[in-house]
């Protein structure tokens, strides 16, 4: 349960938020992750739209409440499309969300991410190695896997918080988000996260959803997409002990999480 002195309420209670406003969320994403991105936000709440051509990206940004911008694979076509959303999400004051999956992986993919750095996310999620690459640092991974911990890059988040005056994620056993000013750890979820393609990516799509609610502190608002994946997690890993089993199990908690099990199963510890 949180620490006395923390207000629960301040991400808990967007639980049930998400569910009233149902915001739609326009997804630029991996090619390996858009099936379960897609019902990942459904169970949870909100509405997905998985629009990444640049014959229309734009068109959707505009229509869409949040974006999500992930470069699991990416293509010219991809980034094309990828920048006119980012554009018109600022243009228009549109949350949006930066995954910079595998960065680091490659020269293009590299460069295309440390690029739109100067847009300005109002988020950025990932794990602790791409945190520390985003941030310029020369780290190591095995894929889309971090090869570091999550304390090891809290000055990397730092750094980026306040390069973009936004928030940043980094994803791992216990979840660290950072703001400017503010640093929480959120404790909560399974190990069996790591064993299923496309949680992570579905947790940035489900940040930005969060983001999105109207009135929402953007810090709070990115505790509570960690916190409803964690929440999920722990129930769904108390049914099931399988990758297969358990992601049918977390994805039917999703839907069952509500601010009651938030409090429950998750810890969150804020420090300066």
């Amino acid at each position: 349960m949180a620490p006395a002195g923390l207000s629960t309420s301040s991400f808990s209670a967007l639980v049930a938020s998400l569910r009233e406003h149902a915001p739609l969320v326009q997804c630029l994403t991996n090619t390996v992750a858009q099936e379960i991105t897609a019902n990942v936000l459904l169970a949870a709440g909100a509405c997905p739209v998985m629009a990444d051509s640049p014959l229309e990206a734009g068109e959707i940004a505009a229509k869409a409440d949040a974006v999500l911008i992930n470069s699991g694979t990416p293509s010219r076509e991809s980034s094309g499309a990828m920048l006119d959303a980012i554009a018109v999400a600022n243009e228009r004051g549109k949350p949006w969300v930066l995954d910079p999956v595998g960065i680091g992986a490659s020269t293009y993919r590299t460069d295309f991410l440390l690029s739109v750095l100067d847009s300005r996310p109002t988020a950025i999620r990932g794990n602790a190695s791409e945190i520390r690459a985003l941030a310029g640092e020369k780290v190591s991974g095995k894929g889309t896997a971090s090869l570091h911990d999550v304390p090891g890059a809290l000055n990397a988040a730092h750094q980026l918080a306040e390069r973009i005056s936004g928030v940043v994620a980094i994803s791992g056993p216990v979840d660290l988000i950072v703001s400017p000013s503010k640093s929480s750890w959120v404790t909560s979820g399974s190990g069996l996260l790591q064993r299923i393609a496309g949680t992570g990516c579905s947790l940035g799509a489900l940040t930005a959803a969060y983001l999105a609610i109207p009135g929402a502190d953007p810090h709070s608002a990115v505790i509570a997409a960690h916190a409803h994946v964690g929440a999920a997690a722990q129930i769904a890993a108390r049914k099931a002990m399988s990758p297969g089993s358990f992601r049918v199990a977390w994805l039917d908690a999703l839907d069952e999480v509500c601010p009651d099990l938030v409090q429950d199963l998750v810890n969150v510890e804020d420090t300066q």
